[in-house]
């Protein structure tokens, strides 16, 4: 199939990481912003491939991690309620909230249904008039169009009963908080391609120079993770600081103009909180005022829900890059993928999910490690 099988010859990975090896004669520290390309990094094993200075820190890359655990509660508390039909994407369902997720939710009688797009969930507001229909719309700008989309159809189609749960949040101004936290090594970052497919690369050129770090538009595949580690170190060893695009193939300066355009329409800027990080300015978006109708957080006046995290999750550290998913005493223990603590161990984008799956269970054992892992 067409960029699959081409971008992942052994062969060509095997040029690209003896030009690595070449390149890099000091310690760099990269940070891929990107689920989908941790993922990609554990189950080839690019990390174990990479010669010695060249060291991959896995991001705050994944949509569903970093949706606050207060919204999760909010999510849990509207679900539960009888005149609600819940609509999701399936990885959120089993999200830990402060005692349950929308699983249990479910099996205690309420109405929540798996949906493939925020689109199935306009048609099942037609379908149930006299039910209030709710889309639970999280992510990156990879997902806010669709999701403005949903909204924007429901109001062209009059559907007073259709409303969102709105979670998106930003990429650039986390990279901006990943740079200016004090225990930041980060030297160098891979941008999420798909991200840039949408909203461009205009942001990212003030970020390289502020912080003086290259970032390099980076695709998914092994070869695309290798190349945009491979301009990245080549980048770093000369001193220089750019923005790279290295997936030409989906990603324009100007992003997609038609998805930028619906985005202003429905949704503006605002602060947001992040999972295990706390709150970054400017970070997210909500809906517009002249959609707040559609807002159900306005309209199940959700508000002053207490939150508790577990004591034992680190997932707030992995997230931000300071602890591989491994280094945490509950990872592969007390915390798995059917049994998560955390975000991090449940979405299929999730790094712990990744060192999981992929088995990078090695550390050296501490005794509450020392459960079988099931």
């Amino acid at each position: 199939m067409k960029y699959l099988d081409e971008f992942q010859n052994p062969e060509l990975a095997r040029r690209l990481l003896d030009d690595i090896r070449a390149t890099a004669t000091r310690p760099w520290a990269l940070m891929e912003v990107c689920g989908g390309q941790t993922h990609t990094i554990i189950r080839h094993g690019i990390d174990q491939l990479l010669p010695d200075e060249v060291e991959l820190i896995h991001g705050p890359g994944c949509p569903v991690c970093v949706t606050p655990l207060a919204v999760i509660d909010k999510a849990l508390d509207i679900a539960a309620r009888p005149e609600v039909i819940f609509c999701s994407f399936g990885d959120m369902l089993r999200v830990p909230g402060t005692d349950r997720d929308l699983f249990r939710v479910r099996s205690e009688g309420g109405d929540v249904r798996v949906v493939y797009s925020p689109l199935d969930a306009v048609k099942i507001a037609q379908q149930n008039p006299h039910r209030e229909v709710v889309f639970f719309g999280i992510g990156f700008e990879t997902t806010a169009p669709p999701n403005a989309m949903a909204v924007h159809q429901a109001r062209k189609l009059g559907l007073e009963n259709f409303s969102m749960l709105v979670s998106h949040v930003r990429v650039p101004p986390a990279i901006e908080a990943i740079m200016t936290s004090p225990s930041c090594r980060v030297q160098g970052f891979l941008a999420a391609g798909h991200v840039c497919s949408v909203m461009g690369t205009a942001e990212y050129p003030a970020l390289a120079d502020r912080f003086g770090v290259p970032i390099v538009v980076t695709g998914f595949e092994p070869l695309d993770i290798l190349e945009g580690i491979r301009r990245t170190v080549r980048q770093l060893e000369r001193g220089e600081h750019t923005v790279d695009n290295a997936y030409p193939r989906a990603v324009r300066p100007e992003g997609n103009p038609a998805a930028r355009a619906m985005l202003a329409d429905v949704f503006e800027v605002a602060d947001r909180a992040w999972r295990g990080i706390g709150t970054i300015p400017a970070s997210g978006w909500r809906l517009a005022e002249r959609y707040r109708d559609h807002d159900a957080e306005h309209r199940f006046s959700v508000e002053g829900i207490a939150t508790r995290e577990p004591a034992a999750c680190r997932s707030g550290e992995v997230l931000q890059g300071l602890i591989k998913p491994n280094e945490c005493q509950a990872f592969g223990t007390t915390c798995t993928p059917r049994n998560p603590l955390g975000a991090t161990m449940v979405s299929s984008e999730g790094a712990c999910a990744a060192y999981y799956l992929y088995r990078r269970l090695g550390v050296t054992p501490t005794p509450l490690e020392a459960t079988p892992v099931v």
